[in-house]
């Protein structure tokens, strides 16, 4: 049995002549916070986008609970219980907290209403509610739109939706940007809940302070490579060297 939920070796991936990757290891061991950080360009939405299912990899091997995996689309990625919450949160702003946490995956009335197409409004409702009571959000009303929600609670919808369906991972891309300082408290706590629910998130940042408060493993991308692994006892100045190039660390 592998100590890795998700683990990737040497992958590579090139745009024309261009080198994103080049060689990049990534490791997510299953209930921790691990985050990805790294320069822009460092290759970071491209692996992530690799470890997703958008795109295949030119090179290397990805493993899934010790096992080798091929990513065929970001559905093949789901089914194996891998969700995403993009920056852009990817919501319906017209439709409500719990219609949002089921859409592709409405579920339907039993019996020959469902055959029928009828959707069983109530118990995606009931089911959304306990999971976003169980995670602690403060998103109380699964009918009101979600465009009158705040920007916090908009967050919480997407990482809610996702923890619902995820049955390992949830990749988390910079899940606190442009949110106040309260709403950015009531994230990073939700990230914290969820990682103890089990369920394992990759979080993707540029906020080093946050970084070092929620994450047991934060690894460094540089040039498309991983030049760095930290724990928790890291220093943002350790974190910033690895960035860009100015401490010497081994992977």
């Amino acid at each position: 049995m592998s100590d890795y939920l998700l683990e990737a070796r040497g992958i590579v991936k090139n745009y024309g002549h261009v080198e994103v990757l080049r060689g990049a290891d990534f490791t997510v061991r299953a209930g921790q916070v691990t985050a990805l950080i790294g320069d822009n360009g460092a290759g970071k939405s491209t692996l992530v986008k690799i470890l997703s299912g958008v795109m295949p990899p030119q090179g290397g091997q990805i493993l899934l609970n010790g096992q080798p995996i091929q990513f065929d689309s970001p559905t093949h990625a789901r089914d194996c219980g891998i969700e995403t919450v993009y920056q852009d949160l990817a919501l319906a702003p017209d439709l409500g907290p719990a219609e949002n946490a089921f859409i592709g995956r409405e579920l339907l009335k039993p019996g020959w209403l469902g055959r029928l197409g009828v959707l069983d409004k109530k118990r995606m409702r009931r089911e959304a509610f306990a999971t976003f009571t169980s995670l602690g959000t403060d998103v109380k009303d699964m009918d009101a739109s979600v465009a009158a929600l705040s920007g916090g609670q908009r967050q919480s919808v997407a990482i809610c939706r996702s923890v619902m369906w995820a049955k390992g991972l949830v990749f988390m891309d910079e899940p606190t940007a442009a949110l106040g300082v309260r709403q950015t408290r009531r994230v990073l706590d939700l990230i914290t809940r969820v990682a103890a629910s089990g369920v394992a998130v990759v979080l993707i940042s540029h906020n080093m302070p946050e970084v070092l408060e929620v994450s047991q493993s934060i690894q460094v991308l540089r040039l498309g490579k991983r030049v760095a692994e930290f724990g928790s006892g890291a220093s943002v100045d350790d974190l910033v060297g690895a960035m860009t190039g100015s401490l010497e660390v081994t992977a």
